[in-house]
């Protein structure tokens, strides 16, 4: 819906849909884009609310469906596969167990998901009914490794005490789910040290990880605890790869540990990974410091922002400032045999997700031509 008090996304459409007849001059709209007082008395109008009703709230018949679950059929045969695992973050709508029916229903064989919410610090409980559902599915289609993400919420290397223990207590959640679910890795934002400085924010990471998964024994389960790399804003952890090797290196005591790297976040933090000659000595400088063999993920995002931006905004596979080219490289290194590709690429339209799968799975040599998900495969009557 239009936001009448806050920014007004919609600026561009007002403009193009003749904003002066309907609300007046262009200075009514203040240089942040919000509605000045003036506009918002006149947009209480009858006429310019039927104007907003037409122009800006879609009716229920446009709105797209995006989940592959009501999208597509259970397929008769199973998926095309590659020499690589090769998934997406994949929503657990319904249950956490469905996200591994989606997973197979786009082709993966491996793939991510979140265990609770993302953006909320109330945890999710989950049933041992889901967790066996969700052990069986993956067995059956052979879904391998499950990662999951940890909580954006959570920040292990700053805040103030009641905030640092509230993350402590969500990321001991973080793996309880995992180990319920019998995750094989957890990714974690390394988090802000806004406040203290970049070392005393490391040594608090490790510190807080070590009081969380205190009695719980993730090695045990094996589950590995994977540090994402950052984009490489001003107070972030994790914007170069050396960040992360000493992250790895003080949880190496007390946790399984690895690196989880992210090719935007590379991308956009200043690394060349688009020319070929860059690509061959960023993987020198990530061999030098994590170690090839340490990387158990890759997160295969295109970038909307161009290198060195620092800003972490995530663009289809080959449509994007990185390119194809990058991610053939990446999956056809043999070094890298071992690891698992997720996409977090977003679902702009139907089968967007489906699209991006395919463009990484068609990138592995020797892998055949695969539909790009633009392409209407049979879709499901509702």
């Amino acid at each position: 819906m239009f936001d009448l008090r806050g920014p007004c996304e919609n600026h561009a459409t007002l403009r193009k849909n003749g904003s002066k007849a309907l609300f007046g001059t262009v200075p009514n709209w203040d240089c942040a884009g919000y509605l000045t007082s003036r506009l918002f008395r006149r947009w209480q109008s009858s006429d310019i609310r039927e104007y907003r009703i037409k122009a800006f709230m879609p009716s229920h018949s446009e709105k797209k469906e995006r989940d592959i679950l009501k999208l597509l059929p259970s397929p008769k045969q199973p998926p095309k596969l590659t020499a690589r695992r090769i998934g997406i973050h994949t929503s657990t709508a319904g249950g956490v167990e469905n996200a591994a029916e989606r997973a197979y229903r786009l082709g993966c064989n491996t793939f991510q998901i979140f265990s609770s919410s993302p953006r909320q610090w109330k945890p999710y409980d989950l049933a041992r009914s889901q967790c066996d559902e969700m052990s069986r599915l993956r067995e059956r289609y052979g879904l391998k490794p499950l990662v999951v993400h940890a909580n954006y919420l959570v920040n292990l290397a700053g805040g103030n005490p009641d905030f640092h223990a509230k993350s402590i207590a969500a990321f001991r959640g973080e793996v309880e789910r995992a180990l319920a679910l019998c995750a094989d890795f957890l990714v974690l934002h390394p988090g802000s040290f806004r406040g203290s400085s970049r070392e005393e924010g490391l040594q608090r990471v490790a510190l807080a990880i070590e009081q969380a998964v205190d009695g719980l024994d993730p090695a045990a389960g094996k589950l590995r605890v994977l540090i994402e790399n950052t984009a490489g804003s001003e107070f972030s952890l994790g914007g170069n790869f050396e960040q992360v090797a000493e992250l790895l290196y003080l949880l190496s005591d007390f946790v399984l540990a690895g690196a989880c790297i992210d090719t935007c976040h590379t991308h956009v933090a200043g690394y060349d990974i688009v020319s070929k000659a860059g690509f061959a000595e960023t993987l020198d400088e990530l061999e030098r410091t994590v170690g090839l063999k340490n990387v158990y993920v890759w997160h295969c995002n295109d970038a909307k922002a161009a290198r060195g931006s620092k800003l972490d905004r995530h663009q289809h596979i080959g449509k994007g400032s990185i390119g194809l080219a990058t991610f053939r490289r990446l999956l056809n290194d043999a070094r890298l045999a071992h690891a698992a590709f997720i996409a977090e690429t977003p679902i702009d339209e139907p089968l967007d997700d489906l699209m991006n799968v395919n463009a990484l799975k068609a990138l592995v040599a020797g892998a055949k031509a695969l539909p790009s998900g633009k392409r209407k495969p049979r879709v499901r009557t509702l």
